[in-house]
């Protein structure tokens, strides 16, 4: 992985990107509010959201497109921000917390919690957390040996992720007949989420963002190398721990909510990094920013390509991801 200090962009170039960056996010709130069945004009869309304005679409702003839209939103936040967290912790452009198991982790418990328990739904997120930091613990024991291994990390990840993925399929076999409420989840979808779901994430949102942020510099000095970053007087394995903490409760109150969508955390850290360089202090933002914008415009994309049925958003994800990984996975090898 290249150094975080090489082609960063300069201060006015990164202010310039993250807002082109962000208008970018919002550009994409806009067209999802704005297409649907029946659509609305923007100038509408604005009444609706702020002035007392009353319409025969108002509900449909307020009770199914805006949560849905937001929860699309900060979906994208928190699985790009995890995959440029694994990314620099584990010294790995091809890190993503769906290829390298963290995501099944936490796929495993919550399928475990929606067939065996489903009267339980408020333990989802936890249980996803859970299961998603047990996953990466072992994928990191797997892979330690002296020291973090790129190669090892997606070797351990790829073994890992199989396992729990057996894990999920035995569940479903034994359990044919519960399976209804566990498929959406394991493609990843984001059909009738709403407020709820929303307020679900907001808690885990606010501490693993603040986490993410806070130790932007931190994961500057990580990328200078192991015996740099000591040098430097930093504790590596505390800050690998807590950065691999943030980025599984940020992933797993995703998984929790939309499912195993897939390879956000691949694409976004990494077409971030290209566009904006390796500094985390503008990374992790422009990642954010980047994320809310794709996984938003897949959504608006997969409910309206094949209208009235819906296309579940992972199924476009894996679409456009696993070329994407290939790709990297090539040049990496040249």
């Amino acid at each position: 992985m290249r150094s975080n200090a090489e082609r960063s962009l300069s201060p006015s170039g990164s202010v310039i990107a993250l807002a082109l960056l962000g208008a970018a996010a919002c550009l994409a709130i806009a067209f999802s509010l704005a297409s649907g069945a029946v659509s609305i004009p923007l100038h509408e869309i604005w009444r609706y959201l702020f002035q007392d304005y009353a319409g025969p679409m108002k509900e449909v702003i307020w009770n199914i497109r805006l949560p849905r839209t937001l929860v699309a939103a900060l979906v994208g936040v928190h699985l790009a921000l995890a995959g440029a967290l694994l990314q620099g912790v584990m010294r790995n452009p091809l890190a993503d917390p769906h290829i390298i198991g963290v995501s099944s982790g936490a796929g495993l418990a919550g399928v475990t919690l929606l067939i065996l328990f489903p009267h339980l739904p408020w333990l989802l997120t936890p249980a996803a957390f859970a299961g998603a930091l047990l996953a990466a613990a072992i994928i990191y024991g797997l892979a330690w040996r002296g020291g973090i291994q790129p190669v090892r990390i997606i070797l351990a990840g790829v073994a890992v992720s199989a396992f729990l993925g057996s894990g999920i399929s035995a569940l479903l076999t034994f359990y044919s007949d519960r399976v209804g409420g566990a498929l959406v989840f394991l493609v990843g979808g984001l059909a009738a989420k709403s407020w709820p779901q929303l307020n679900v994430m907001l808690p885990y949102s606010a501490i693993g963002v603040a986490i993410t942020l806070a130790g932007s510099a931190h994961m500057n000095i990580m990328g200078l190398g192991d015996a740099n970053a000591k040098g430097l007087g930093m504790r590596l394995e505390a800050t690998r721990l807590l950065m691999t903490a943030a980025a599984a409760l940020l992933a797993a109150s995703a998984v929790s909510v939309v499912g195993l969508l897939g390879f956000v955390g691949l694409i976004v850290p990494h077409s971030a990094r290209l566009l904006i360089g390796g500094d985390y202090r503008v990374l992790l933002p422009a990642s954010a920013l980047l994320g809310a914008a794709v996984v938003t415009t897949c959504d608006t994309i997969a409910r309206l390509a094949f209208a009235p049925i819906e296309l579940p958003v992972g199924v476009l994800m894996g679409v456009l991801g696993a070329p994407f990984f290939l790709y990297l996975l090539r040049r990496d090898a040249d």
